[in-house]
């Protein structure tokens, strides 16, 4: 008996649909991975950004600002960036009271392995390793790597600069 059709069977289709499957899976999983990654890296950059327009607009008012939105205002930025995942600004605090020179900022990053975490100012809002007196206006900074900036940003350590 000579048999001509050719074709595949249902075994072997689902044997192949499940590696693709697998396949697939794996690849989702690992663009997760440098999705985090790529808003960490935004989130760095963005810090970067807002701490050369506070010393542009410190340049020119011989003080920081209350709010990043002066920036805005004062034509030191274009806009205020924001927090890749959601709209919730970075974290930014400032006492002319307590001490005109010096402010804190920051951003919640997701990744605890990002290189970054390990140069910032680890500070916060109870003086530790801050100036003392920076508890500014009833805002919680915490800029401890092993937590986030504050509650309401999306990441879970903190990286934060200073003046």
């Amino acid at each position: 008996m000579n048999k001509t059709k050719k074709g595949f069977t249902l075994i072997e289709l689902l044997v192949v649909i499940a590696i693709i499957g697998i396949l697939s899976s794996i690849v989702i999983a690992s663009l997760n991975n440098a999705r985090k990654k790529s808003r960490d890296a935004r989130r760095v950059a963005d810090i970067k950004q807002v701490q050369l327009a506070l010393e542009m607009y410190f340049d020119s008012n011989r003080a920081y600002p209350l709010t990043l939105g002066a920036l805005v205002t004062g034509g030191h930025i274009a806009s205020e960036p924001k927090d890749p995942i959601g709209t919730t600004s970075y974290s930014y605090a400032y006492s002319p009271a307590a001490n005109p020179t010096f402010y804190h900022l920051g951003a919640s990053l997701e990744e605890s392995t990002n290189l970054s975490l390990s140069t910032d100012k680890d500070c916060n809002s109870g003086g530790i390793t801050c100036p003392a007196g920076v508890a500014y206006n009833g805002v919680t900074f915490d800029g401890v790597d092993t937590a986030k900036c504050n509650a309401a940003d999306s990441g879970s350590y903190c990286y934060d600069v200073v003046p």
